[in-house]
């Protein structure tokens, strides 16, 4: 069985559960995700569908990716990602993976990109409390002291300072699929995903549920 998908994130809404209780959900289109690439133990090493995403104009791919998508078909995609698999001789080039591979109740990984927020100081970044803001204080939003005036005579490694914020790789763990629609190629999950709307993710089955 396929182990994984891509999908986009378009974005968070709420519905009412079979009980009554309010569930906050994140709509996920998943697909149909269509395998590009067969990778299988003799060949490469490995178990794995690479899984073509969404579409693009032909004039804007390059020519070494216009011949590996003419395998699977006439389709130029825009994203490639690479998902485990248990039988890589079940499945072949061109065919379409949507969302039948999950159930309702099932639990997921879900991996995708933080928004990017640029150069953050302490107080967004790592949520320091900052500085009081009264009699003439002017260590307002800055980290305060860093080091040590004899020994070790450093900035400790790990220290929390300001830096670059966002745009990572980031995996939430464990996420609940609460409706599945297929007939629209949409996943409603439970709670919250890394990225910005229409980002890509990638969904994952847990390996020890």
């Amino acid at each position: 069985m396929c182990k994984g998908l891509v999908a986009k994130k378009l974005g968070m809404t709420s519905m009412f559960g079979p009980n009554g209780q309010y569930i906050p959900v994140t709509v996920l289109q998943v697909g149909p995700c269509v395998v590009t690439q067969v990778k299988k133990d003799e060949t490469d090493g490995y178990k794995a569908l690479q899984l073509g995403y969404g579409s693009k104009k032909e004039k804007n791919t390059n020519k070494p990716l216009k011949g590996h998508f003419k395998k699977a078909g006439d389709i130029c995609f825009e994203t490639l990602k690479e998902v485990g698999v248990d039988n890589p001789d079940d499945y072949t080039l061109g065919q379409a993976i949507g969302a039948e591979i999950f159930a309702v109740g099932e639990k997921v990984n879900v991996t995708g990109t933080t928004k990017g927020r640029g150069f953050s100081g302490v107080m967004k970044r790592h949520g320091f409390n900052g500085g009081r803001m009264t009699h003439g204080s002017h260590s307002k939003r800055t980290p305060g002291s860093i080091g040590c005036s004899a020994w070790p005579s450093k900035v400790i490694k790990g220290k929390r300072l300001p830096g670059q914020y966002g745009g990572e790789t980031k995996t939430v763990r464990n996420l609940e699929i609460v409706d599945i629609r297929p007939e629209e190629n949409l996943i409603l999950l439970k709670g919250p995903l890394p990225g910005s709307r229409s980002g890509i993710v990638t969904i994952n089955k847990v390996l020890f549920a």
